[in-house]
């Protein structure tokens, strides 16, 4: 009935609902319009700047400060479909990098141009989104009224949204309250004839009607699947396109990162060889690119395991497993899990095509070949490259056992499912904020 984009667009950024308000905010025109009386003419009406003469340093601050507050809401508007997860802290480094940017354009050619304007609008640019941000993410509480048919009570669990629970069909859909966002229903399930034709006034009063599937896919960021017979994928197949373009970025920026990081990767280095002994680097075998085992490259973080103990194949698998507070770590090494450091190698994996930076993340041989026998389709993450860091791990962080990996591929199929530039980017972020609180380590 819907594409999976509308869904989204619908349930966590634009909603249509009949509060006049909302309506006004959610829309482009008025978020466009308000950032630039609030960017560009007050700056202007501060300055008494206002003579239509041409003056070449302001004039070209305008067009820096009207460029970056497009780009700035295009960027905004796109990031916010996963604004459930994602929070505001993707603002100001967005805003900051286009700023950056077209000022070394105004540099570069030697265009004249005004620090007090520019310094003025950078910073109204970013208040004007956190309050974006605030009035149409943080204070948007959803409700959602649900037909009481098939699985659509499961969405009761999930307190991301307010709930109203439909009892008699008979009360016809003028009656929902004005702030009910859309009516969900299973699609999938048995449905009476007033139920169906409940849902048909619905659509003919434009009040929206969504299956339950994408609207907890949206709430919870995971993809729940029981059967790869009954999901919501829609294809098997991720953006090929994508998956090319990607492996290009990743190989450009994983050489610039090692030009800067080398001298870090060196020290680092002598560091771990002087805290304990055994290798630098640890290479463990895992599964990887369309289910081809690799080498994967990390900082030792861990006491060298003597070579001469016989191990069995069950303590082979247990000690892939890494617990919390392992006694195997390091001194150095509960320093290099905490910030991520000792992640930095597999920039290597990266410019070997092995990785990404962004991607499920590669689980050893041996414990990928114990998920397949235990969880149906675990194998199906690896349709995308792996990643340094990824969907799973900014939610969830790392585990091992077997139910939690189960909730762990859900989040990685909701990340193949919606496999974007936009979810990437917004797994950057939230990546710093996983490295600055230590979120996740083990």
């Amino acid at each position: 009935m819907f594409c999976e984009r509308d869904i989204k667009t619908l349930v966590l950024s634009q909603i249509i609902t009949r509060n006049t308000l909302k309506q006004l905010l959610f829309r482009l025109r008025f978020q466009l319009l308000g950032g630039l009386f609030l960017t560009i003419f007050l700056p202007l009406v501060l300055k008494h700047n206002f003579t239509l003469v041409y003056l070449g340093s302001r004039d070209n601050s305008v067009f820096v400060i009207f460029v970056s507050l497009v780009c700035s809401l295009y960027i905004f508007r796109k990031l916010t479909v996963y604004s459930s997860v994602l929070g505001s802290g993707f603002i100001i480094p967005v805003v900051t990098a286009i700023y950056a940017i077209t000022l070394l354009l105004l540099m570069f050619f030697r265009l004249e141009y005004s620090r007090s304007l520019l310094g003025m609008g950078y910073v109204l640019n970013i208040l004007w989104f956190y309050v974006l941000y605030f009035v149409t993410v943080h204070l948007k509480r959803h409700k959602f009224a649900l037909v009481p048919n098939g699985k659509a009570k499961t969405l009761l669990s999930i307190s991301k949204a307010n709930w109203l629970s439909l009892s008699d069909p008979k009360i016809g859909p003028t009656a929902l309250d004005k702030d009910c966002d859309a009516v969900i229903a299973d699609f999938s399930a048995e449905m009476e004839a007033p139920w169906q034709r409940y849902l048909a006034q619905c659509a003919l009063l434009g009040v929206p009607v969504f299956d339950y599937r994408q609207v907890r896919e949206t709430l919870t960021g995971k993809v729940r699947i029981a059967h790869i017979s009954e999901n919501t994928l829609g294809t098997l197949t991720p953006n090929i396109f994508y998956i090319k373009l990607k492996l290009l970025v990743d190989f450009v920026f994983a050489l610039l990162a090692l030009m800067f990081l080398a001298p870090i990767l060196v020290v680092f280095a002598v560091f771990i060889k002087l805290d304990s002994r055994g290798p630098v680097l640890f290479c463990q075998p895992r599964i990887g690119y369309r289910g081809q085992a690799f080498k994967c490259y990390k900082f030792r973080s861990m006491k060298e395991k003597d070579s001469s103990e016989v191990t069995s194949e069950e303590d082979t698998l247990e000690s892939a497993k890494t617990i919390t507070n392992d006694p195997r770590i390091t001194r150095l090494g509960h320093f290099l899990r905490k910030s991520r450091i000792d992640e930095l190698p597999q920039i290597f994996n990266i410019l070997k095509g092995e990785m990404s930076w962004i991607g499920p993340r590669p689980e050893a041989s041996v414990l990928s070949e114990w998920y397949e026998e235990k969880l149906p389709f675990y194998s199906y993450r690896h349709v995308v490259r792996p990643g340094i860091s990824g969907w799973a791990q900014v939610n969830q962080g790392h585990v091992v056992e077997v139910g939690d990996v189960h909730e762990k591929l859900q989040y990685d199929f909701y990340y193949i499912k919606n496999f974007s530039l936009w979810l990437d980017i917004s797994i950057v972020f939230l990546t710093i904020r996983t490295v600055i609180t230590g979120g996740g380590a083990k």
